[in-house]
C-alpha cells in the first residue's frame, strides 16, 4: 500500500524537517548534482510534487520562470510557503499523487524522493500523470534513494526501473551512486546539451 497522508503528518509532527534536508551535506550535494544535470539553464514552467520544506524548491526557483510545488502534509506546505516567501514566482499548495492533478502542462517535472512511497499501481498511475503533464520536449528529473527502507512500499531502483520501461521518455543524463540514482528523461527524442546549444 502507498504510504497515507497521515504517515507524513506524523513525521512532521515529530520534527519540522524530519529528513534533515536543510542541514545534511548529503542532501546539499545531491541538490547541487540535481541542478547541474538539468540540461537547460531556464525552464518556463515547472512542477515539483513532494516539495517537503522547500529546500530544493528554493534552488529550482532560480532556474524556473514559474514553479508549482506540492506536498501532501499541511505542515510541510506551511514551512515551504514561509521559506519561499521571497520567491513570488513559486506557488506552494497541498497536493498528493496520483489522486490530484496539477493545472496545465510543464517543461520540467521534478520527481525527487517521492516514488518509493507509492505502491506499484499508484507509481504507474503517477508516472502516467507526470508524463501527461509534461510538454513535448520537456524534461523529467528523477532522483531517489536506493536502499530499501523498512515500511516503504518500494525503493529507488524499482522506481527508476518503472521509468526505464517508458521508452518514450528518453534518457538524456544519468548519475548512479550506492546511495541514490539521478536521471533526466525527455518527453520525446533525446538531445544532448551540446546539440541543444548548436555545438553539434
Amino acid at each position: 500500500m502507498s504510504l497515507p497522508t497521515e504517515w507524513f503528518d506524523r513525521m512532521y509532527a515529530a520534527a519540522e524537517d524530519p529528513w534533515g534536508f536543510r542541514e545534511r551535506w548529503y542532501e546539499k550535494r545531491k541538490y547541487a548534482l540535481s541542478l547541474a544535470v538539468l540540461p537547460r539553464p531556464l525552464y518556463r514552467r515547472a512542477f515539483e510534487p513532494g516539495c517537503s520544506v522547500g529546500v530544493l524548491t528554493a534552488l529550482l526557483a532560480d532556474r524556473c520562470e514559474e514553479l508549482l510545488a506540492w506536498d501532501p502534509a499541511g505542515a510541510a506546505v506551511r514551512a515551504a510557503t514561509a521559506a519561499l516567501a521571497r520567491h513570488p514566482t513559486v506557488t506552494v499548495t497541498t497536493g498528493r499523487l496520483p489522486v490530484d492533478r496539477p493545472p496545465g502542462r510543464f517543461d520540467l517535472v521534478v520527481f525527487s524522493e517521492v516514488g518509493y512511497y507509492l505502491d506499484p499501481a499508484d507509481l504507474e498511475s503517477t508516472l502516467d500523470l507526470l508524463q501527461e503533464t509534461l510538454e513535448p520536449g520537456g524534461d523529467l528529473l528523477a532522483v531517489h534513494w536506493r536502499p530499501q527502507v523498512e515500511g516503504y512500499p518500494s525503493c529507488g531502483d524499482a522506481v527508476h526501473a518503472a521509468l526505464h520501461r517508458r521508452t518514450d521518455l528518453e534518457l538524456t543524463a544519468r548519475h548512479v551512486e550506492d546511495d541514490f540514482l539521478l536521471e533526466v528523461r525527455r518527453n520525446g527524442p533525446a538531445r544532448s546539451v551540446a546539440q541543444d546549444g548548436g555545438l553539434r
